[in-house]
């Protein structure tokens, strides 16, 4: 018989996510009934709300569950569309919002349908580790912009100018930011802005950590600060970290209708629609009452405090401390070429995070994944117990590093 044809070879270039590959080592640690310290996933550990369940469970008894339109019910769209002009001061009609199986899933139609092949897409690092790796697959080149604590891990407008070249096509904007929980002033955004628009390209902003927000922050979208800005501004958000909603799967993409019409047609022909019980649970979501948010958000608030005062009390940790999302993203590069207990270095942040999940339980995500080797992201949607028992067991594996 003849060999079986070779698989395809897109995903060559496409790194496997690192988080998800840590959870899965975690989750089987679980099976084997080891007590793991989850920091990984983020997820809030909150359940989802009472009203925005009951709208699921009703759309289910009363058999709504036949196929939408491929960018969702029209009265989905236009919860969002009043949603933006309350939450964002930004006026959208329902042929320009575009619902998707997730954040991510809007992300990913949204490079696909600007991108053509060889086009260049700004990605400041660290990065949320599925950015460059989305637009590698659309077909494009991801140009990183390297920032660091220096800079409160943000861009500057000067970054974004020098990179820009023929061949962008756009920004990738993430505030609060996944993993720093760094959130962008509002004039530290116009002035991307105006290097945006003179330029014409897109900014991509990813808005799923808005309402995720401490000591005194706003949250301001870029597509809100100039009318030109909102034709080149493509808005991603969600509900699955304001309304822990992860596992219902709903995003929504808002931007110029000719983007949503390819966004349409791209969706149509792949995955359709998010459920239609998950879009009737959403309107429940986006019309109603929001009183869970504020305890949730302190709930985080304490934990976030708590998590940085161990971490800064930990020899060779820095740490920035967040404004919004929950995620800390210490640099432990001190920790790099120092040797464990069996006399082998330390070689890197994925080295570092193996050996605290294999020695001391924890799991975190390395921040090469992130594009900012040295670091660890620790999320602290957790309980407060996990996070106390999960840093002493942190500050006695980074004890036991020889220098």
């Amino acid at each position: 018989m003849p060999a079986i044809r070779p698989l395809s070879r897109k995903l060559d270039r496409i790194a496997p996510s690192a988080t998800t590959v840590l959870n899965e080592r975690a989750i089987a640690m679980k099976r084997e009934g080891v007590e793991v310290f989850n920091f990984a996933v983020g997820e809030p550990d909150f359940p989802t709300p009472d009203h925005i369940k009951e709208a699921g469970m009703a759309a289910i008894r009363d058999n709504i569950t036949r196929y939408t339109p491929a960018t969702g019910i029209v009265d989905l769209r236009e919860a969002i569309c009043r949603k933006l002009a309350r939450d964002n001061g930004l006026e959208y009609a329902p042929n320009q919002i575009a619902t998707t199986s997730g954040g991510k899933h809007a992300l990913y139609n949204l490079l696909y349908v600007i991108c053509d092949e060889g086009d260049e897409v700004l990605v400041p690092a660290p990065y949320w580790v599925s950015y460059p790796e989305m637009v590698k697959l659309a077909g494009a080149v991801p140009v990183v912009l390297n920032t660091g604590p220096d800079a409160s891990f943000k861009m500057t407008a000067g970054q974004v100018r020098s990179a820009i070249t023929p061949k962008t096509k756009a920004l990738l904007l993430n505030s609060p930011s996944n993993p720093t929980g760094m959130v962008y002033a509002r004039d530290e955004l116009a002035a991307i802005a105006e290097v945006v628009m003179d330029a014409g390209i897109y900014v991509i902003t990813d808005e799923l950590y808005e309402k995720i927000l401490y000591d005194g922050h706003r949250h301001t979208s870029i597509a809100a600060l100039h009318p030109q800005m909102k034709e080149q501004a493509l808005v991603v958000n969600g509900l699955s970290k304001a309304y822990a909603m992860t596992g219902w799967r709903l995003g929504y993409a808002a931007g110029p209708a000719e983007v949503i019409d390819l966004v349409s047609k791209f969706q149509g022909q792949t995955v359709l629609h998010p459920s239609a019980i998950t879009q009737h649970a959403a309107i429940a979501a986006l019309t109603g009452p929001e009183d869970f948010l504020p305890p949730m958000i302190k709930a985080f608030d304490r934990r976030r405090n708590y998590i940085m005062g161990r971490l800064q009390n930990m020899e060779g940790v820095a740490c920035a401390r967040p404004g919004g999302a929950f995620y800390v993203f210490p640099d432990l590069s001190a920790y790099s070429g120092r040797r464990r207990p069996d006399g082998s270095p330390i070689e890197g942040s994925l080295d570092l995070a193996m050996y605290l999940l294999e020695a001391y339980q924890v799991i975190s995500a390395p921040g090469a994944a992130f594009g900012s080797e040295g670091c660890l992201r620790f999320s602290y949607a957790t309980t407060l117990d996990v996070i106390e028992r999960g840093m002493d067991r942190v500050e006695e594996g980074l004890s036991s590093l020889a220098g």
